[in-house]
């Protein structure tokens, strides 16, 4: 599931379909999920969301729309558990602004999923996304409300968490800023 929906209001503009090496950073986070394992791949989009399809135009993807997308993250995260195929064992949840997340990374991650396990990628002790949520979790995702992720439920099922090493600062680079978009775009022109 990637989180398509905010209206990017520290960014100044929608920072999803900013240009990023050509494309618009939505495309660039798509890109690497569609190159894991990950299948399928639902994009939940609020703000512009006709405008985040056609950026998206040619992926392998369903995109499905918040309309109440201004409500919080949690609104889009709950529209896509609803749509996970039944027999979905778990999701791997990811933001729309996190391009620098690989595949290898992605597939790092589930391939320490297993029933019943959240995986949180981690470096230096610290907890960073994106999060696999185990099918068991989604009825108390689907409760949430607001602008938190389901983060917040780690508590609750904290004996569940498997902590996977990932070396990619990526897992903590969300691009909410002009300054980190910028910083964004010459780390992908540089060699």
């Amino acid at each position: 599931i990637v989180l398509a929906a905010g209206a990017s209001s520290r960014m100044g503009h929608f920072k999803l379909l900013a240009d990023v090496g050509g494309k618009p950073m939505i495309a660039h986070t798509v890109g690497h999920v569609l190159a894991s394992r990950a299948r399928p791949v639902l994009v939940v989009a609020g703000n512009q969301a006709d405008r985040v399809a056609q950026a998206l135009a040619g992926f392998d993807v369903t995109c499905l729309e918040n309309p109440d997308y201004a409500g919080g993250l949690a609104g889009s995260l709950k529209i896509g558990i609803a749509a996970l195929p039944a027999a979905a064992a778990g999701a791997i949840v990811i933001l729309g602004d996190m391009p620098e997340v690989s595949a290898a990374d992605i597939d790092r991650l589930l391939a320490h999923f297993a029933p019943g396990r959240i995986v949180v990628p981690v470096q230096g002790g610290r907890r960073g996304n994106p999060v696999v949520w185990p099918r068991a979790a989604f009825p108390r995702i689907l409760t949430l409300e607001g602008d938190a992720g389901a983060r917040r439920l780690m508590q609750a099922f904290a004996a569940d968490i498997v902590e996977v090493q990932i070396e990619t600062p990526g897992i903590f680079e969300d691009i909410d800023t002009p300054d980190a978009l910028a910083a964004l775009r010459d780390r992908l022109k540089a060699p």
